[in-house]
């Protein structure tokens, strides 16, 4: 028997304003997503994905069809119920960081579990073992400003991460970033799907980037046009792979 999708569109359409104006942004996507899966999300501009990547973080709803997430209809929610699921099961990593500028590291990765009204005990040990996984440990009081842009996607994800989300969502995490600094936060995402079992979704334009994912949907005119296994996931050529991610994909 086959698992369960942790994620399903069914039919899904996006229609923004009405009338003459009306753009349909999404036209019937249907998509599944199982637990643990790494799915590069491509496409033109104007081609759907971002709409699509809204509408699986719980930020927007579908005109018409079905969003399931783990057994729930997402589309039947109300908007505090929507955020409640965002809050519960849902990380976000952006293009932009979006990190405070004048607070720390450690302050700022924090703040998902200050809205949750977790201690302050237990949002430090959080804070610092989240840091830590993504190899920022020892730099929790240093602010946005005395860090490079690659360590500053490195908190960005450590905060997205706090939580102990089951799905990852990046939207262009490595659109700011050099080569060298994309390919270390590749690395880091591979190694949290790998590793630690979290979902992840990503949005790229980039193919190199795609290139790690396990599986990568290609989006045109509002649906989804190709969506294809990747049998060589870059992060499974990378030398520098850890014990740990070796045994996971033994078992796999």
């Amino acid at each position: 028997m086959s698992e369960a999708p942790l994620i399903q569109l069914k039919g899904v359409t996006k229609v923004y304003g009405q009338g003459a104006t009306a753009l349909q942004a999404l036209k019937g996507v249907d998509l599944s997503i199982t637990a643990g899966d790494f799915v590069a999300i491509m496409g033109p501009s104007g081609s759907g994905k971002s709409t699509a990547m809204n509408m699986l973080g719980c930020l927007d709803s579908p005109t018409t069809g079905e969003y399931l997430f783990n057994g729930v209809h997402v589309e039947t929610l109300s908007r505090d119920q929507r955020a409640l699921l965002r809050r519960r099961f849902l990380g976000f990593v952006f293009q932009g960081f979006n990190l405070l500028a004048r607070t720390s590291a450690q302050e700022n990765v924090e703040l998902p579990l200050l809205y949750r009204g977790e201690s302050t005990k237990a949002r430090h040990a959080a804070a610092s073992t989240a840091l830590a996984s993504v190899g920022l440990a020892g730099w929790e009081h240093h602010t946005p400003a005395e860090l490079s842009g690659g360590q500053q996607q490195r908190v960005a994800i450590a905060r997205a991460i706090v939580t102990e989300p089951a799905v990852l969502l990046a939207d262009e995490p490595t659109g700011n970033l050099d080569t060298q600094r994309s390919r270390e936060i590749m690395e880091l995402l591979w190694g949290l799907n790998v590793e630690h079992g979290i979902t992840v979704l990503m949005v790229t334009h980039e193919a190199e980037m795609a290139a790690y994912a396990k599986r990568i949907v290609h989006f045109v005119d509002g649906v989804v046009d190709n969506d294809t296994r990747n049998p060589h996931p870059a992060g499974l050529h990378e030398a520098a792979a850890s014990p740990v991610t070796q045994a996971k994909l033994e078992t796999a």
